[in-house]
């Protein structure tokens, strides 16, 4: 059995673990990053932690055969460098070399996002489908796509960025600089935004008076207020799935994946949110008579889905004799 270190490098946390050649996930510890901290003292503490894992598991440095590192962010995996990332200190930072210091290893470098496709299509949701793509659901809007059971990302890794592709021309400032783009729809940001903006006018919606237990807008508000049948929530929910519809469709006309992976906690609020997303989704592809229907999954994979889609994004490559050093 062959084994691989995957490593999820967050803003707040770095969680490692040793992965087998099937996509288990044999153990797994972490530390606080302390982003404040130069990248020469953060890459030297993510290559602690992959010896420590290593050690932790009752293997030895010569049992890996290599180590993937998932990031936010703009890799480059031929040269060995996270050439930017918005929220940690980094710019063309020399990951590979600063790694191989620490540890003696082959050492594979990916964005985040794709890291988890390549969990859900190893392990997870998509398992068996050599074509998916895996949209997350959080702040903004992450996406990996893996064309042929290997991540697609584009000539220079900074592809699969469906968040910022525009589904409302002239819609809502995005971070990014555009108006109008999916993650600024379909993100459970944007579902709370809309949430304080119909409670602000409807003030006699029970939203109101969510808002006040809860302390902020959050993506919850909306799904509770309709549980208790309130008409405003309601129709910011069927607003926010028919958004999130038409940006999914978009996903699956650009891709034609086997398997379209949705996650993120949004998701956790289960029917009420999956029912209208499914149903909103399947009817708007372009699926000609006869053609096969994409299938529409829950993400399984969790808070283990970046270390296991680092670790298999690295068998990829060794798989796929690239050297790592």
């Amino acid at each position: 059995m062959a084994y691989y270190v995957g490593i999820d490098l967050g803003g707040t946390n770095i969680k490692a673990g040793v992965v087998d050649s099937e996509g288990k996930l044999l153990n797994k510890l972490s530390i606080k990053t302390r982003a404040e901290r130069s990248m020469e003292e953060i890459i030297h503490d993510m290559g602690k932690l992959a010896a420590d894992c290593i050690a932790d598991k009752g293997l030895e440095v010569k049992d890996i055969e290599a180590i993937g590192i998932g990031s936010p962010g703009t890799p480059d995996n031929k040269e060995g460098l996270l050439v930017y990332s918005s929220n940690l200190p980094f710019n063309n930072a020399p990951m590979r070399k600063l790694i191989r210091d620490v540890i003696d290893l082959p050492v594979y470098i990916d964005n985040d996002a794709n890291c988890a496709a390549m969990a859900e299509a190893v392990a997870g949701a998509a398992k068996g489908a050599m074509d998916s793509v895996t949209i997350t659901l959080g702040t903004g809007v992450g996406a990996g796509v893996i064309v042929n059971g290997r991540i697609y990302s584009g000539f220079n890794q900074a592809g699969s960025e469906f968040g910022h592709t525009v589904l409302v021309s002239g819609g809502v400032q995005c971070g990014c600089g555009r108006r109008g783009c999916f993650e600024q729809y379909a993100s459970a940001s944007a579902l709370a935004r809309m949430t304080k903006e119909a409670a602000e006018a409807n003030p006699d919606s029970i939203l109101n008076e969510l808002y006040k237990e809860e302390g902020e807008w959050n993506a919850r508000i909306a799904f509770v207020a309709m549980r208790k049948g309130d008409k405003v929530a309601e129709e910011v929910i069927d607003m926010y799935t028919s958004y999130l519809a038409d940006g999914l469709a978009n996903a699956i006309n650009t891709f034609m994946p086997e398997v379209l992976v949705v996650g993120g906690g949004v998701c956790n609020e289960g029917d009420p949110l999956l029912i209208p997303m499914r149903e909103k989704t399947m009817s708007r592809p372009y699926f000609g008579p006869g053609v096969k229907k994409t299938r529409i999954e829950l993400a399984q994979m969790g808070n283990d889905a970046g270390i296991v889609g680092a670790a298999m994004m690295g068998k990829s490559c060794v798989d796929d004799g690239k050297t790592g050093k």
